[in-house]
């Protein structure tokens, strides 16, 4: 049986890089998508390197023009999707850009929607095949500063359920898994100040996520062992979201 071909998108840096190793050691062919060829074609290179298959291919998500002729790209059934591709914007909401809050939008909800309808479109004449949509816990409650993200991450936990009501005749399931917090290079140094601290002690496991701890849902969620689920959240947050008020 030939290996399993999954695309991810935001392959270039973060979760998305860490999803594409992960998949491609688990001996998938994965294709790796990003903005930034440049720096996917680095993560494709040590993704051979260690013996696995990968390939790279430019995406703009919030480009429907960019996503389409990516897929063009890619030969065959693809029969995973991993829509990761995600941008925030930090700053209170009276003082938030207009174009700013745009870009998130376009990037976060109408980018997740290309690249799932492009991914429908090749599964449904493939036999199907599964898409998961990384949102966040802040679709589900929120924070202070990031009212874009937090609105675009609610509007993928519902678009994700309205996927998987029309696509499941097509043998095609979307799912959503949903971080907490995960500590990264991006926010290392954050976590580590006196308000990054008390975040984390609002945790009930009074710890960070590590990106590891995505392996065992982003496996599930990619795996014939979902078979059952579509429309389904999954939340990875150590508790977050059922701390006291």
């Amino acid at each position: 049986m030939p290996p399993r071909t999954i695309l991810v998108t935001g392959a270039s840096s973060g979760l998305g890089a860490h999803f594409a190793s992960v998949l491609a050691g688990d001996g998938a062919r994965v294709v790796l998508a990003a903005r930034s060829e440049g720096k996917i074609a680095a993560q494709v290179d040590a993704i051979r390197a260690s013996g696995g298959d990968a390939q790279a291919v430019a995406l703009d998500v919030a480009d429907a023009a960019s996503v389409a002729a990516a897929f063009a790209q890619v030969a065959g059934r693809i029969d995973v999707v991993v829509n990761n591709a995600g941008i925030t914007a930090t700053a209170p909401a009276i003082d938030t850009d207009p174009e700013e809050f745009g870009a998130v939008l376009d990037t976060n909800v109408k980018g997740v929607f290309h690249v799932a309808q492009a991914a429908a479109r090749r599964m449904r004449d493939t036999g199907g095949g599964a898409i998961v949509n990384v949102a966040s816990i802040l679709g589900f409650r929120v924070a202070g500063n990031v009212a874009a993200y937090a609105a675009s991450k609610a509007a993928v936990v519902q678009l994700t359920q309205a996927l998987a009501l029309e696509w499941a005749r097509y043998g095609i399931r979307v799912n959503a898994l949903c971080p907490g917090y995960i500590e990264t290079a991006l926010n290392r140094d954050f976590f580590a100040t006196e308000p990054g601290q008390t975040l984390i002690r609002r945790i009930p496991q009074r710890r960070l996520g590590q990106l590891g701890d995505l392996d065992a849902p982003l496996r599930l969620l990619c795996s014939d062992g979902a078979r059952y689920m579509t429309g389904s959240s999954i939340v990875v947050d150590g508790g977050h979201l059922c701390s006291s008020l």
